[in-house]
């Protein structure tokens, strides 16, 4: 990768990786874009709508890029409440993305979901390689993307790659509509109110992950060795399983007077429920060396000791 076009990068995970990728390949060689842009943000910047595959090829084009992140999408609990416009953006936006890579021969990096997986799925460190039968409709978007990524390449050659996210936790970036914001929430909500009410019930267990790691695990996978990539798209990675009373007990640790209550979201519940409790990440430690550096405590006193100083 030398010059990267980013979409998407007003979300949860585009604001920090945009930040990231410039600090490793130059402010220059990182090009943003998004619906919208903070006036804040510095750099270069394209205000670009993925559902037009013109205006992202011409944005591509424009900054002569090598590599595109796509990560333009709307998010699950989101996208229960439009699943129409979740197909439109999700699906039609990454086929324009993938048209521009094959039509420039550009890198391509996407991400999937542990969403791509159902209730009929192993809930205990699932295979890389199992039963995908998702019951929402972002569910349905990532595995067709993973699909469709994987015929760009077989068909095409392009050089598609991606992950599967568990639930990502970070203190710069506000929930986007996620089944997981919940673990973030509860740590702004611990050091504003010492307290928070959580949509999910107690005892339910998810695959969750600090954002360093998920930055860091972009960038290891789209600089890996091709010829050691087998599976390509939508590798699991996985940090901690871990469920609302867990955080708890890691904050208390620091705030020890922390109370956490339970309103239960039948919808995210349901979500929830739906998802595997811990993804087995062996595959992407064995293609391309992929290794998480945070457990829970050590994420909690890094995201309680930034959410104090902010």
């Amino acid at each position: 990768m030398k010059k990267i076009l980013v979409t998407g990068a007003m979300g949860q995970i585009g604001s920090e990786l945009v930040r990231k990728l410039r600090e490793t390949y130059g402010t220059s060689n990182v090009i943003g874009s998004d619906l919208w842009k903070k006036e804040e943000v510095e750099g270069p910047f394209e205000i670009v709508d993925v559902t037009d595959g013109k205006a992202i090829y011409e944005t591509a084009k424009k900054h002569q890029v090598d590599t595109i992140m796509h990560l333009a999408a709307l998010l699950s609990a989101k996208a229960e409440s439009a699943p129409q416009l979740a197909w439109n953006l999700n699906m039609g936006g990454l086929m324009n993305a993938l048209e521009t890579a094959r039509e420039l021969d550009l890198q391509f990096f996407t991400p999937s979901s542990i969403g791509a997986f159902g209730p009929t799925t192993p809930k205990k460190k699932t295979p890389q390689e199992t039963i995908m039968r998702p019951t929402t409709m972002y569910g349905v978007n990532k595995v067709a993307g993973e699909l469709l990524c994987d015929y760009y390449y077989s068909r095409y050659g392009v050089d598609t790659r991606g992950v599967r996210y568990p639930g990502l936790i970070s203190y710069l970036t506000p929930p986007g509509g996620g089944t997981t914001d919940y673990a973030v929430e509860i740590f702004y909500e611990a050091v504003r109110a010492k307290q928070y009410t959580s949509y999910i019930a107690e005892g339910t267990y998810m695959d969750m992950m600090y954002m360093p790691d998920a930055l860091n695990a972009i960038i290891k996978l789209m600089e890996a060795d091709p010829g050691r990539l087998v599976h390509r798209n939508a590798y699991n990675i996985s940090a901690i399983s871990v469920a609302p009373e867990d955080f708890a007990r890691a904050i208390r640790k620091h705030i020890p007077a922390f109370e956490l209550n339970y309103d239960v979201d039948p919808v995210r519940q349901q979500i929830a429920e739906s998802w595997p409790d811990n993804l087995d990440s062996s595959v992407a430690e064995a293609e391309w060396g992929f290794e998480a550096a945070y457990d829970i405590d050590r994420m909690t006193a890094d995201m309680l000791g930034k959410l104090r100083v902010e």
